[in-house]
């Protein structure tokens, strides 16, 4: 008869929830050595992609690269189970430019699971887990549903949408989570006694259709772009070459694709054989919708939960903007194994008669099948301002947020706070300072600044209107960014940070070349063929670049310069030379803010504190900021009141 170890059940972490914020929580703790147990209701949901099937966007392409460069595993993910990648913006500046991937959910989970399960250092386990084991304050560890109590010294809460989970489609409801997924029904009551404030938000889903029953002629196609490597800068080992595209090295052959996808267009590029659609919606579908809308849970008050402003459903997209006419949709592939495709652009919560009348209003939706109805869910988070800015409690030392469950919205926002609340649970763990990204470092700094400083009441979404450094925080500069900081943690092994430094390496050859001088005879021919005036004196291809009608591709092809080089590296170079002056201005403004950004504040009892103004006590007294700066970014706290906590600490002695 076997015998129970009893280290079986001590670890010196436990992460709570495999969705994309546990899943990189886990793995960061367990790849910086702390024997880790990730927890989930069901193994099929770790890293399962609940609503769109993609990868990116708007911000939160830049959010991905972040994590890779920081050594976590979302970009690369996502580079393994590709169907189409495309830059978002690209018209725009490269401020706001972005990744944007569709990717095979069915991959995408099988991959994730598969890294995990193959990780040491970490344990999986299948059950709910139901109270948080607290002494003195402290973590202590956690006890599930069937009764099993592990020890443990901190605790990563990823629960995402599953706590007290409930699905809303017309007058039907059901406590699960997302895709029939069991919900999570016991942790919220624990995390009420441990003394977090509970809120109730609400996010939804669209349809998913037969692919078969589309007619695509309606559709304008939507095909990947041309010559992109992917969101990992690291995944190939070497920067100098291409890296190798997602057909030619995972599960699926293109005679596989092209047997089990209707919408494959041959004449694609073979990095994106996946295309998207774009398509419309029309007046007779609103019509519809205004006159069944007292049957939208949304608007009877059915749902109670606060909804996303930036994804509203379609019924809200019809009431709030009248004088629309028609709103966009896209098609987009589930898995190349599926004729599913996922509605983006028409989530809501109407009863299944309307849903089926309204799909088949959209030009080209005729004869559409719904496979999969679309529909609401409201879920239990917590208010993240009793988080510090490394995401750890407040109120309970080793006991950390990640996700969802911090108010957020997004696969990208959930996964960039699981890395980091994984670092900082390792850190918490070995008494070591907490990592915290400054929002001039990174879109993941803003992100959780955000959170911790601002009264979040609706799901957080990630935008680029959010960094007021964007321009610093550009998608093509992460690994510039953070690499070295993911090395210094011990996320980026040496080999992977060798290759960087081979990159920069390789960048300052580039820029070495482009501070040669060249004489205007030189320089001629090449400023006739692109209408620039020719110089009087000698310019370097440095300040060629900066004209107008020249760029580093122009001088490249007629120089015959850099053929070794990756276009990437060759991107990266030319922006920051056109934007030069521009970026160096930033920078100014950046140094100029750190001489108070990072002050430390100490515990100060705001009420007491004379010269402040009423509102400025009380928002600094709720908020309690870490630093000058978060203070400063409170809203109702003055300049004049930084003034005053600026004499304060000079009295102190404390600066």
């Amino acid at each position: 008869m076997g015998t129970i170890n009893k280290n079986e059940f001590e670890y010196d972490a436990v992460v709570i929830g495999s969705g994309h914020a546990g899943s990189e929580a886990c793995l960061a703790l367990a790849r910086l050595n702390k024997k880790t147990l990730l927890t989930t209701l069901n193994l099929d949901s770790i890293a399962f992609l609940a609503c769109n099937p993609s990868i990116g966007g708007t911000a939160k392409g830049q959010l991905a690269g972040e994590i890779d460069a920081l050594g976590g595993e979302m970009g690369k993910n996502a580079d393994k189970s590709l169907l189409q990648i495309r830059v978002l913006n690209s018209g725009k500046g490269p401020a706001v430019q972005s990744l944007r991937a569709q990717v095979d959910k069915v991959v995408y989970h099988n991959e994730m699971k598969k890294t995990i399960e193959r990780q040491p250092n970490l344990d999986v386990l299948q059950g709910e887990v139901a109270k948080i084991l607290t002494e003195n304050k402290k973590v202590v560890g956690i006890k599930t549903a069937m009764g099993e109590t592990f020890k443990c010294k901190a605790v990563v809460v990823a629960t995402g949408v599953y706590l007290n989970s409930k699905i809303i489609i017309g007058d039907f409801e059901k406590y699960t989570g997302p895709n029939g997924f069991e919900a999570s029904t016991k942790l919220t009551n624990s995390l009420i006694n441990l003394g977090h404030k509970i809120r109730r938000f609400k996010t939804g889903t669209p349809a998913r259709v037969d692919g078969k029953s589309i007619d695509y002629s309606k559709f304008e196609l939507q095909p990947g772009d041309d010559s992109i490597q992917g969101f990992s800068h690291f995944k190939n080992n070497s920067f100098n070459e291409p890296s190798n595209s997602y057909f030619n090295n995972t599960l699926f052959n293109q005679n596989d694709i092209n047997s089990n996808c209707s919408r494959i267009d041959n004449k694609t590029n073979t990095l994106n054989r996946v295309p998207c659609y774009l398509g419309y919606t029309s007046t007779a579908m609103h019509d519809l919708i205004r006159e069944n809308i007292d049957r939208a849970p949304l608007y009877s008050g059915r749902i109670h939960g606060i909804g996303p402003r930036y994804c509203p459903s379609i019924e809200d997209k019809i009431m709030r903007f009248a004088d629309k006419e028609r709103h966009q949709l896209f098609l987009e592939p589930e898995s190349a194994n599926t004729d599913e495709v996922y509605v983006q652009g028409i989530s809501s919560s109407m009863p299944c008669d309307i849903q089926r009348k309204m799909y088949r209003l959209i030009p080209g939706f005729e004869n559409v099948k719904i496979m999969r109805y679309a529909y609401a869910i409201e879920y239990d988070c917590i208010d993240a301002l009793d988080l510090k800015n490394n995401l750890e409690s407040k109120i309970i030392s080793g006991l950390f947020f990640a996700g969802q469950i911090n108010g957020t919205s997004g696969y990208e926002e959930a996964a960039a706070q699981g890395i980091m609340a994984g670092i900082n649970a390792e850190r918490y763990i070995d008494n070591l300072t907490p990592v915290v990204l400054g929002r001039d470092q990174a879109y993941i700094g803003v992100l959780i600044d955000d959170l911790t400083t601002k009264d979040i009441v609706e799901p957080y979404r990630m935008m680029t209107s959010r960094a007021e450094h964007r321009l610093i925080l550009r998608q093509d500069n992460c690994d510039i960014r953070l690499t070295k900081i993911g090395h210094d943690i011990g996320l980026i092994d040496d080999e992977t940070h060798s290759k960087f430094c081979e990159k920069l390496s390789i960048i300052d050859k580039v820029n070495n070349e482009l501070n040669v001088i060249y004489s205007p005879k030189k320089l001629e021919k090449l400023f006739i063929e692109n209408n620039e005036n020719l110089p009087k004196n000698g310019l370097t291809l440095h300040e060629c670049i900066k004209r107008n009608n020249l760029d580093i591709f122009k001088i490249k092809n007629h120089f015959n310069l850099f053929e070794n080089v990756n276009n990437d590296i060759l991107e990266y170079v030319n922006t920051e030379i056109k934007y030069e002056g521009y970026i160096r201005q930033e920078k100014e403004l950046i140094d100029k803010m750190k001489s108070i950004e990072n002050i430390t504040l100490p515990e100060i009892e705001y009420k007491n504190l004379s010269g402040l103004r009423l509102e400025a006590r009380q928002k600094l007294d709720k908020f309690k900021p870490s630093t000058l700066g978060q203070a400063k970014r409170i809203d109702g706290v003055s300049p004049s009141d930084i003034n005053v906590l600026l004499v304060y600490l000079k009295l102190k002695g404390i600066i």
